[in-house]
């Protein structure tokens, strides 16, 4: 056996037992995932969520009891009636034998003061309102929550297909490594290294399939599904031009958001409370509905205050993450390629140390889980516009993210 093959077969067999376990485990399961895994489709899960989720089927069932409330507080209340029976004598029935035996019936119907009925059904429509809107916002927030998991989960997939890309090119290292050591022109420390990064490459490998299955398990939650419900693979997200800009989000916000609308409506439910209480003329009553609308507002600018802020955070958030896309694209991932591939071909002919190489290798992954997590973090910031805004983006397909 020479020299060379020599090094080649003991290095990998000085590698713990534990490692090599993992090594076949990791490759294993991500055949049998890969083999067995359907592509897994946004819109259906959405429209799972939608159909499933128990926070909104609770919100939904709020929402349609209060209806019922409605043609009630609308109603006169019912009408009383009596009967009853005065006998003489406590022995036998004297009902017509006595003067004073007598049967007697009455009939009532109570009339509340004028205006009251259509301000009782004002105050139960306007609360009614305000629970619908409560149920749309959850909705919204729903979907935000299905798809921010989704693209995380499509991270994740992704990045683990980089790692098994970069453990092929640390097996270009490996090799040139081990050339070298063959010949005598480098140490056999240097196969070490290129080793000891690869077995590196797993262990992040095996933490990324255990982040999967806790990513499933949050989306199965939120679909109402058994937590060990299996998931399919995520597809890549299609690039999408996002149009609007951020002061007319807000300006959008503030007409659409349902959080808005929630308390708005909650004004309007102040107000019928006012007018109600100031027909009983009863001044704490007036007082408790005046302090309650006063709440009302201050919460509403409270919101429109949050919101505003919210929808600067996610489009500052959406912007940087278009220009960081465009500088790991176009600009560090191709540089840093070409100066690995430059670096490696140095190492082979003794020019470049091995260090030099596996640190260009390890910036050039680095640089594309970027890249990836900045498209992801893209995709979030607009799911969450959406839920803030209360409508849905104007987009215009431009084809699949591309990079490497």
């Amino acid at each position: 056996m020479g020299h060379g093959s020599w090094v080649k077969s003991l290095l990998p067999l000085a590698i713990c037992p534990l490692t090599l376990f993992l090594l076949f485990t990791v490759h294993f399961s991500l055949f049998t995932a890969n083999a067995f895994a359907e592509d897994l489709k946004l819109q259906e899960l959405i429209d799972e969520a939608l159909k499933n989720n128990h926070e909104i089927l609770m919100a939904e069932s709020k929402w349609k009891t209060s209806t019922y409330r409605i043609p009630q507080a609308k109603s006169l209340p019912d009408p009383m009636f009596m009967v009853g029976y005065q006998n003489e004598g406590w022995k036998r029935y004297t009902y017509g034998e006595m003067e004073g035996a007598q049967w007697m019936l009455s009939a009532s119907q109570m009339f509340p003061f004028p205006g009251k009925l259509s301000l009782k059904g004002e105050m139960a429509t306007k609360d009614s309102e305000s629970l619908n809107a409560s149920y749309s916002a959850i909705r919204l927030k729903t979907i935000a929550r299905v798809k921010e998991l989704y693209y995380e989960l499509f991270l994740t997939y992704k990045d683990i297909d980089l790692v098994g890309d970069k453990n092929t090119l640390f097996s270009r290292i490996e090799d040139a490594a081990i050339a070298r050591y063959s010949s005598g022109m480098g140490p056999q420390q240097e196969v070490l290294m290129a080793q000891t990064e690869k077995y590196m490459l797993i262990e992040k490998e095996e933490m990324l399939r255990q982040k999967i299955q806790s990513l499933e398990a949050m989306l199965n939650t939120t679909l109402s599904r058994d937590v060990n419900s299996p998931l399919g693979r995520p597809g890549e997200p299609t690039s999408t031009a996002y149009t609007y800009d951020m002061d007319e989000l807000i300006r959008v916000a503030y007409e659409n958001s349902p959080e808005i609308k929630v308390r708005e409506r909650m004004i309007a439910a102040a107000e019928a409370k006012v007018k109600m209480a100031e027909g009983t003329k009863q001044r704490q009553a007036v007082n408790e509905a005046k302090s309650f609308r006063s709440e009302a507002a201050h919460e509403l600018e409270a919101a429109r205050f949050m919101l505003s802020s919210s929808i600067r955070d996610n489009y500052s958030m959406l912007k940087t993450s278009e220009r960081l896309m465009e500088l790991y694209k176009n600009g560090l991932i191709p540089k840093t390629y070409q100066d690995f591939e430059l670096a490696l071909a140095g190492y082979v002919t003794g020019k470049v140390e091995a260090i030099t190489v596996i640190n260009r290798l390890k910036s050039l992954l680095d640089f594309e889980l970027l890249y990836w997590r900045q498209v992801v973090e893209r995709e979030k910031a607009i799911a969450k516009l959406e839920a803030i805004t209360g409508v849905k983006s104007r987009e215009s397909g431009v084809g699949s993210q591309e990079g490497k």
